[in-house]
């Protein structure tokens, strides 16, 4: 079985569920592990449209993020709020659905998918972030001027690295569709 069978969408979960697996215990990344890819996964999951898959893809990051706070990492960020991830994931979700019907090897196309990403990297900041910051019970008493300061510290990394890893996603979308088939590489000249 080559690649180009395995990024097919029958085989699509395996690589995201890996890469959930494999980021999603250090958020922002340091210099041992990568940042956490689970918007990217789930843009990309939304090609597979299944929403079996997305309800999956929701208690897989729940079960790791449990196994993480079992095992000594913080559980600041988890609070009443978490239940907002639900709609965070989502958007990214029928983002990747929606970008899917495109021809992404047209640049236009490919254009009009990142800014999609794009869009619903920022929705699903708004979501996580907002419902955070007014519904953990750890900012009581802040300010709309506090939280636009705070929000602008965390939008760019946030935002810089699902974007990240979606044109990588991307990249590897190209470089798998412009790999032979195995039939045709087989053929007799």
């Amino acid at each position: 079985m080559n690649i180009k069978q395995w990024l097919r969408a029958d085989y699509l979960p395996i690589p995201l569920i890996a890469l959930m697996a494999l980021t999603r215990f250090h958020h922002f990344g340091d210099f041992l592990h990568l940042p956490d890819a689970s918007l990217a996964v789930f843009f990309f999951a939304g090609f597979y449209r299944k929403k079996a898959f997305l309800v999956f893809l929701m208690a897989l990051a729940a079960f790791i993020d449990y196994v993480a706070i079992a095992n000594g990492t913080s559980s600041f960020c988890v609070s009443p709020a978490y239940v907002f991830l639900i709609p965070t994931y989502t958007a990214m979700w029928f983002a990747g659905r929606y970008c899917s019907a495109f021809n992404a090897e047209k640049i236009t196309a490919l254009s009009l998918q990142l800014g999609i990403a794009a869009l619903a990297t920022s929705t699903a900041f708004a979501i996580s972030n907002g419902s955070f910051y007014w519904l953990s019970g750890r900012y009581t008493d802040l300010s709309w001027g506090q939280y636009i300061a705070r929000a602008a510290q965390y939008y760019p990394l946030y935002a810089g690295c699902a974007l990240l890893y979606i044109v990588a996603g991307y990249a590897v979308i190209t470089v798998v569709k412009s790999l032979p088939t195995a039939s045709a590489s087989h053929k007799e000249v």
